[in-house]
């Protein structure tokens, strides 16, 4: 009897210190997952990490040897309470080439845990910390050559969630924008080394999400329905470059300013995610479609990788976005137009071919010019060419296809490989083919016509 009331007294000890009386592991994810949301008091929790070194994919055709927490780029998402303390088991595979270690910028200690975590190849460390500040912090490996191993992909994020948790949201995911520094240029094929000579200059080959060219896009892609609110924690592992992290079609409802619990934005467009930073971003999708994430900066997510996408299920909602209820040529000087009304948008429809044409060189000069340069020649290594096309004249479906559906992965043009992104084009079928005689009517290419009906069937 005396046992038990012993037990009794110890366990109420316990709970009145807010303790639990029992370590709790904690959940560890994979990005984009979040592990849930805590509802428990703080308590004793471990943590287990497992540093490796393996070869993955970069992009298309493209690999890359990662050094990694969790097996993963980015590392995997680590979820505590403020007032946690957290028993951290930092485990470094015996395949490592390298000794690795930890700093967690949620750490109040020397090195953020980086001189308690040194660890060889075949070792583990075992170090101790508590949460005292709540928010949302990066951790990377701190091993010299420190930005060497945060390049090559050791970093992550690490939430202490604030006593009593974030307001309640239906969807959480994890994002975190990083560089990558390859001998080789964007999209050369192969197993890519580490280059420090670019990583000093601060040029970086990629720019991504989530470790690799893709991770965000198509069946990967995150997914939430309409009404529902999502709240994305979004981290920037560097090693150099500030994030400027926008959400095409949305605006963010709530803004933890650079991850922390007290200072928040309302309202906001784009927000500034220092490197080795973070910020949480609230919001509430109203219609239905696919949101793309970028960095602003934006030649990094249309030439460097920094694209993700959020798909959105749901009924649509035409007081918030009608889509497009007009169609027709813009011309200034008066000249006639010949139309008709569908009801739903006025289509301009060309009568010869010569007409299509000319239509086409308006739709060509405010939609492609700026990617694809005025005589054709595109850009090297980052936009293929239209002018004498083997891509565009072997196919012209496929050439159809590339402009309502889109394009990405590796394609070959004129003998020269190209590894990008062209989204697809909101665009009429009279238009898709009106720019694509006139793309086929210029610049040495085959002359073919193309007809809104050929493109209505491309699209089924």
């Amino acid at each position: 009897m005396k046992k038990n009331i012993f037990l009794i007294l110890i366990t109420v000890l316990f709970s009145a210190s807010g303790f639990a009386a029992k370590p709790i592991e904690a959940v560890l994810t994979d990005a984009p997952n979040v592990p849930p949301p805590l509802n428990r008091r703080p308590g004793k929790v471990i943590v287990r990490l497992e540093t490796k070194e393996l070869l993955g994919r970069l992009a298309d055709g493209v690999q890359y040897t990662f050094w990694t927490f969790g097996g993963q780029v980015p590392g995997k998402f680590i979820r505590v309470m403020e007032g946690d303390e957290v028993e951290f088991h930092l485990s470094n595979h015996p395949s490592s080439k390298m000794p690795h270690n930890i700093d967690l910028h949620a750490v109040t200690g020397p090195g953020g845990g980086a001189e308690a975590s040194f660890t060889a190849p075949g070792k583990s460390s075992v170090f101790s910390f508590k949460t005292l500040n709540p928010g949302l912090y990066v951790y990377h490996c701190a091993t010299a050559p420190v930005g060497m191993h945060i390049a090559n992909g050791m970093y992550g994020l690490i939430l202490v969630e604030p006593k009593g948790g974030l307001p309640k949201v239906d969807k959480e995911y994890y994002v975190m924008q990083s560089e990558f520094y390859t001998k080789g240029k964007n999209g050369q094929a192969g197993i890519q080394p580490f280059s420090m000579e670019k990583a000093l200059t601060e040029i970086p080959d990629y720019v991504v999400f989530n470790g690799s060219v893709g991770a965000m896009t198509g069946d990967k892609a995150i997914t939430a329905k309409v009404g529902e609110k999502v709240r994305l924690f979004v981290g920037n592992g560097g090693p150099n470059l500030v994030s400027s992290f926008h959400v095409i079609g949305e605006i963010f409802d709530k803004v933890y300013v650079e991850g922390g619990t007290k200072t928040i934005n309302e309202n906001v467009q784009t927000t500034l995610i220092p490197a080795g930073g973070s910020a949480i971003v609230d919001f509430k999708v109203e219609v239905p479609g696919t949101l793309i994430l970028v960095d602003h900066s934006i030649f990094r997510t249309f030439n460097k990788g920094s694209l993700g996408m959020l798909k959105i299920a749901g009924e649509e909602n035409k007081e918030v976005y009608s889509g497009k209820t007009g169609d027709e040529v813009y011309l200034p000087e008066g000249s006639a137009i010949q139309s008709i009304d569908t009801g739903k948008a006025k289509v301009v429809l060309a009568t010869t071919t010569a007409e299509r044409i000319a239509f086409g060189k308006r739709t060509f000069e405010s939609n492609c010019m700026a990617c694809h340069q005025s005589d054709g020649s595109g850009i090297a290594g980052v936009f293929p060419p239209l002018a004498k096309s083997d891509f565009l004249n072997a196919d012209k479906k496929r050439a159809i296809r590339a402009v309502t559906s889109g394009l990405s992965g590796k394609i070959s043009v004129n003998g020269k490989e190209y590894n990008g992104v062209m989204p697809a084009q909101n665009l009429s079928d009279e238009d898709v083919a009106n720019v694509l005689t006139f793309v086929y009517s210029s610049w040495g290419n085959s002359k073919q016509v193309v007809t809104p009906a050929q493109v209505k069937a491309a699209r089924k």
